[in-house]
């Protein structure tokens, strides 16, 4: 059974930066796609950052391009998110997902999601 183990969250003022991190294990093959989403209070799950399996593609949302950063190494089953000049508006549940095959960007292409790690931003 596919884990994913999320860490980095926490609180940080307006244009700070945090790093995200997940692990991936228990998963079949190692050809598999992972991604970013997040949850704010009262909003729908909404998409953040994904990688291809070699890390060579990305995507990220227009709301976080040229904010956030993701990237993976693969000898560790890692994925990070690397979030600077933070808003308030960035505030959410930040979750990692995993699928096998190719690079998704809509939260029901995802098979496997990680428990959330909460990011405050202050203002």
């Amino acid at each position: 059974q596919v884990q994913l183990a999320e860490s980095g969250g926490g609180l940080v003022q307006a244009g700070g930066s945090l790093r995200l991190s997940c692990a991936a294990s228990g998963h079949s093959s190692s050809y598999y796609a992972m991604g970013w989403f997040r949850q704010a209070p009262g909003k729908e799950r909404e998409f953040v950052a994904a990688i291809s399996v070699s890390g060579s593609t990305t995507y990220g949302a227009d709301s976080v391009k040229g904010r956030f950063t993701i990237f993976r190494d693969n000898a560790r089953n890692t994925v990070y998110l690397q979030m600077n000049s933070l808003k308030p508006e960035d505030t959410a549940v930040y979750y990692c997902t995993l699928r096998y095959g190719a690079t998704a960007t809509r939260a029901g292409e995802y098979d496997y999601w990680g428990q959330g790690t909460q990011v405050t931003v202050s203002s």
